[in-house]
């Protein structure tokens, strides 16, 4: 019985094969994707433990924020304005979706046998989202450490938020000023501001620094419950 071979320059050929391939690397793509994800989740949540890390200067290699994260990082928990304990779970938690909720993720640390807090950030620059992380001393109130990061803002000018420069300014910054919630303000450099602590902006990078001040103001006003409660 002789077998009929399908024209290769016909237009149906064309079109079978052109399907044929389409769903083939659909199915690699989908493939390789879902034996991805699993890495990428990891890859994600080591970033955000060396970003919170950082906050209380510590400084780790992705392959060690894990266990480093895990060592220093002894509750994680997440509160309401009043300063009160609610349920969720503070890492996990999209920090924006966080405070759409009026809740605020805390992490507790411990640092040469001195507890730290560590609070969350969020805002938006230039160009797009900011976002960080500030620690406290366990008088809720002295700045121990602080770490920014973006989404796309201007290498060379707003991007240098991420530098240790400038957030090694914090440092020692108080965020109440007689018992009255501040801030701490970003101002010009050499410029200043009476009232509250303040920190230089970044050289150029006005409105990345705009950003980043509002940010600090609005995301650690959600804490002042928080950070007062234990403080009364």
């Amino acid at each position: 019985m002789k077998v009929k071979i399908m024209n290769r320059d016909s237009n149906i050929y064309t079109i079978l094969y052109a399907s044929v391939m389409v769903v083939l690397v659909a199915v690699v793509l989908a493939f390789t994707s879902q034996s991805l994800k699993s890495f990428q989740k990891e890859n994600e949540e080591n970033d955000k433990r060396r970003q919170i890390l950082r906050s209380i200067k510590v400084q780790v290699p992705a392959n060690e924020a894990k266990a480093k994260f895990n060592e220093l990082i002894e509750d994680a928990f997440l509160v309401d304005e009043e300063g009160i304990k609610t349920e969720g779970n503070a890492f996990a938690l999209d920090v924006v979706e966080a405070f759409e909720q009026h809740t605020y993720p805390v992490f507790v640390a411990r640092i040469d046998g001195q507890i730290k807090y560590i609070m969350a950030l969020s805002g938006a620059g230039l160009w797009g989202p900011l976002w960080g992380y500030v620690s406290v001393n366990d008088d809720r109130n002295t700045i121990y450490g602080a770490d920014f990061s973006h989404a796309g803002e201007t290498p060379g000018l707003g991007a240098e938020i991420v530098l240790p420069t400038f957030g090694g300014q914090f440092a020692g910054k108080h965020i109440f000023v007689n018992n009255e919630f501040k801030s701490v303000a970003i101002v010009k450099p050499g410029k200043s501001v009476g009232g509250q602590d303040y920190v230089d902006g970044i050289s150029g990078g006005t409105i990345t620094s705009q950003g980043v001040n509002k940010m600090i103001f609005d995301s650690l006003h959600g804490y002042v419950g928080f950070l007062t409660s234990q403080n009364q």
